[in-house]
């Protein structure tokens, strides 16, 4: 396993549920808690708790922001219970997808399926879906909570080529499995991504496509944070991500197949810890004025100068 610090950090963006939702994942999840919590305050949504927290030792953020994007399974969470470093893991599955399922919805059922002994798919109370699997203990070792990007659509058939197209961009990058659907399940078509993983900064991501009918899509509801060292960094993540100009804003961006992120210097995490409310008010209003932030500019407002 990769002992690369975590580069980016899934963000969720709740109406205004954030603390209970999370408060409930770390109830969920073994070796998780929040790490802090603030209040942002004048935003355009109004004042806004952001939380950081971390689930099975993978980092997290989430925001409230309002009722303008929800959440839906264009992107979901790979719960992944190894037998062969967890002894109760068929135990502590059904567990966790008995406390997922209150007041969820299930996707596809916990049972059997042909590349697993137990696997399901739900979309818990707060609309936030999650794959649980038993893994195959044979295979490479995979951290416990993998995003995973579903490509439905009119980027249906781009799994492949969107997961190139991060391996190019981020370091510490390598491709996992690749397994194409055959030809006999149509809708979807031969050749295409049942299924893949890779890595991206020392982080595991899973992709698929699938030609269902599906009512949903990637949006900003769920984005990733890529944490920066400098201003160079910055300006390089942005160039080679950014797609979208219109959707740039306040240090997020979309890339060339929907999915959203938000480009930010790691220096950000320290000032919104600030205890000073005038320091990260003064921050806030700044990042508002923002397309790809300008971490001197933010430096500035923090020192008020």
């Amino acid at each position: 396993m990769s002992h690369i610090p975590q580069i980016i950090v899934p963000h969720l963006m709740f109406d205004n549920e954030a603390r209970e939702a999370v408060d409930f994942y770390c109830s969920v999840f073994p070796d998780s808690s929040i790490t802090y919590l603030t209040t942002l305050h004048d935003t355009p949504g109004g004042d806004c708790d952001v939380v950081s927290f971390v689930l099975w030792g993978h980092a997290f953020m989430a925001i409230n922001a309002g009722s303008m994007f929800r959440f839906n399974p264009s992107i979901s969470f790979m719960v992944n219970f190894d037998p062969s470093r967890d002894p109760d893991a068929r135990a502590r599955i059904d567990e966790i997808w008995a406390k997922l399922a209150d007041g969820g919805q299930v996707l596809m059922p916990l049972d059997r399926y042909p590349f697993s002994e137990r696997y399901g798919w739900i979309q818990d109370r707060f609309g936030l879906s999650w794959q649980l699997i038993l893994t195959d203990p044979r295979g490479e070792e995979r951290p416990p909570i993998i995003p995973s990007l579903l490509f439905v659509g009119n980027v249906c058939g781009k799994a492949e080529e969107a997961s190139d197209f991060y391996l190019s961009k981020f370091r510490h990058s390598q491709r996992g499995q690749l397994v194409r659907y055959p030809s006999d399940m149509e809708p979807d078509r031969e050749g295409t991504v049942m299924f893949t993983d890779f890595m991206l900064e020392g982080q595991w991501f899973a992709a698929m496509d699938s030609a269902q009918e599906h009512d949903f899509g990637f949006n900003e509801a769920i984005s990733f944070v890529v944490n920066c060292a400098d201003q160079q960094e910055i300006d390089q993540r942005w160039e080679s991500l950014s797609a979208v100009p219109e959707a740039e804003q306040c240090g997020w961006l979309k890339d060339p197949y929907g999915v959203s992120w938000h480009v930010v210097p790691e220096q950000l995490s320290h000032m919104l810890k600030d205890p000073d409310p005038d320091k990260l008010g003064r921050v806030t209003q700044r990042i508002l004025t923002m397309k790809k932030l300008d971490l001197a500019a933010l430096q500035g407002a923090y020192d008020d100068r």
